[in-house]
């Protein structure tokens, strides 16, 4: 017998600056072993990032489809341009030149494929994890909070054109990504943080003009509460294993459950 969509098993990986999340989901969401989560190994090549893949899904139920979100300009599963994974050693160390040209072009959906033997989906690690908190209306802007900024929007649940948000510049030319990154709120401390992400918000909104704004990431539980309700009713702050369900609605969004 033919499984049913109910009956297909989702392998949902978000990959991010410092460490790699993965679990096995069904159609419902409902997660089939505990997730499991890696620190991200450095220097990392788009082999190694399989690699390492494989190894985490060996220790999971086994899955049908594999979605994966990572950071950066992420095309029909072709890297464009990635942060983090061209330098030598993670965020904010030396770019290596061999990485550069590694990543850059590189099919990794194609990769995953071959190396898994089940179809997959690539995509910025923001837009799979707006994937998991949309409600498919109206304007929804997603804002993830981790090593860096991530971003994402849909028009009435379809996914606009990826922006690099974090790469445009902000206060004394620096950039967004630095501006509120993991770097910078350990420096900070949650509460000056928290305030910077707040004015990012404010000027972010009459650019957008969202009906829905959400907040994820693994930072978005230390916005303080003072901050919280200074957001305003548009604005909602979601969990970071938002992402992991975003593997399974990815399917249905971008995938051979689309329309």
């Amino acid at each position: 017998m033919e499984p049913t969509a109910r009956d297909v098993l989702t392998l949902s990986v978000d990959c991010g600056g410092s460490g790699i999340k993965a679990g096995v989901l069904d159609a419902s969401g409902t997660a089939h072993a505990p997730s499991v989560r890696v620190e991200t190994p450095y220097p990392l090549s788009p082999d190694r990032l399989v690699r390492t893949v494989a190894d985490i899904a060996r220790g999971l139920p086994s899955a049908s489809r594999i979605s994966l979100g990572m950071p950066g300009m992420i095309r029909h599963g072709v890297v464009i341009a990635t942060p983090h994974y061209i330098n030598r050693a993670g965020p904010r160390t030396r770019p290596l030149p061999e990485l550069v040209d590694a990543w850059q072009g590189h099919d990794l959906a194609a990769s995953l494929e071959r190396k898994l033997g089940i179809p997959a989906i690539v995509v910025n690690d923001a837009e799979l994890h707006g994937a998991g908190v949309i409600a498919g209306a109206g304007l929804e802007l997603v804002l993830t909070l981790g090593t860096g900024l991530g971003s994402a929007h849909y028009d009435g649940g379809r996914l606009a054109p990826h922006l690099e948000l974090s790469h445009a510049p902000v206060r004394r030319a620096t950039t967004y990504d630095a501006y509120i990154g993991e770097p910078e709120r350990r420096r900070l401390g949650d509460a000056l943080w928290s305030r910077r992400v707040l004015r990012v918000v404010e000027g972010f909104a009459p650019v957008f003009r969202w009906d829905r704004l959400y907040l994820g990431g693994g930072n978005s539980s230390r916005i303080t509460p003072q901050v919280r309700d200074r957001l305003g009713p548009e604005v909602v702050v979601v969990p970071n294993s938002a992402a992991l369900v975003g593997g399974v609605r990815a399917w249905a969004l971008w995938g051979e459950d689309a329309d």
